[in-house]
């Protein structure tokens, strides 16, 4: 599949897409073409079968400044869902939170805002010793429950450190965001993209369903308003995972000591 796309490009790597912001001459900035760009292709995801990792990453020395404060406005107004731009970008992240790909962000240089969000709903977060991220909306007179971001922030880091850094704007480094949990491990910058590759080859060794259901799964429980609400939905997909062929080809791979070779069936 071919993607005509301004702002972004998507690299088809078998069964792994790298989609790059692609603005670096402004620290990949969001606009609104990116915003319906964004929303155009983590939309499509839901009908792809044949992507099952989406790495997102941006070009040049930033991941995502944020808002393009100076193109604000320009173009055309887009309706977002009766909320014009603000309801065009939101939507982004709750698609990328419900697409059933799990995200890797590689997050270098600034992740601002916006960019922030991006990071939060990605499902996994490798920081460059670079990064640096924040809320930074408040900085700007606005509220730092935007884009995502008071919903992801408390259920990835403490609610007293996402209340930090919501209430003051102040920037997170890469070791902090290590301590914290806000990411899995900070790597040199120039290791960033080898960093992803690990993580790609362990899940690739999983089932499609099963990769699949375990991102619906992890969403679902983290919201579950009881362990029996978590407990059913964890029945509901083994169930399904139990019944299929790749099931079937897992057991026999691993009784004969060899990878498992999936058809997602």
């Amino acid at each position: 599949m071919q993607y005509a796309y301004q702002t972004l490009t998507v690299d088809v790597r078998g069964a792994v897409h790298w989609l790059t912001l692609n603005r670096p001459e402004s620290l990949n900035a969001i606009t609104t073409q990116m915003a319906t760009e964004l929303s155009d292709y983590f939309g499509g995801l839901q009908r792809d079968r044949h992507c099952r990792i989406v790495v997102m990453r941006g070009a040049g020395r930033a991941f995502c400044a944020g808002l393009d404060i100076k193109r604000r406005g320009e173009g055309e107004k887009p309706f977002g869902g009766g909320f014009g731009f603000q309801g065009l970008l939101a939507d982004v992240y709750v698609k990328m939170h419900h697409c059933p790909q799990p995200i890797i962000a590689l997050v270098q240089g600034a992740a601002s805002g916006g960019g922030f969000a991006f990071a939060l709903a990605a499902d996994i977060r490798i920081a460059a010793q670079s990064a640096r991220m924040n809320a930074a909306f408040i900085k700007l007179g606005l509220s730092s429950c935007d884009m995502g971001v008071s919903y992801f922030l408390p259920r990835v880091v403490s609610r007293s450190v996402a209340a930090e850094l919501m209430l003051t704007g102040r920037f997170i480094n890469a070791q902090r965001a290590l301590a914290t949990g806000l990411v899995s491990e900070v790597v040199p910058d120039d290791q960033l993209d080898a960093a992803a590759q690990p993580y790609i080859d362990e899940m690739l060794a999983a089932s499609p369903m099963g990769l699949r259901l375990t991102k619906e799964g992890l969403n679902l429980a983290t919201d579950a308003p009881c362990l029996e609400a978590a407990i059913a939905m964890e029945n509901r997909n083994q169930t399904l995972c139990a019944r299929s062929e790749d099931f079937a080809e897992g057991l026999r791979a691993f009784i004969e000591k060899r990878p498992p070779v999936y058809k997602d069936a």
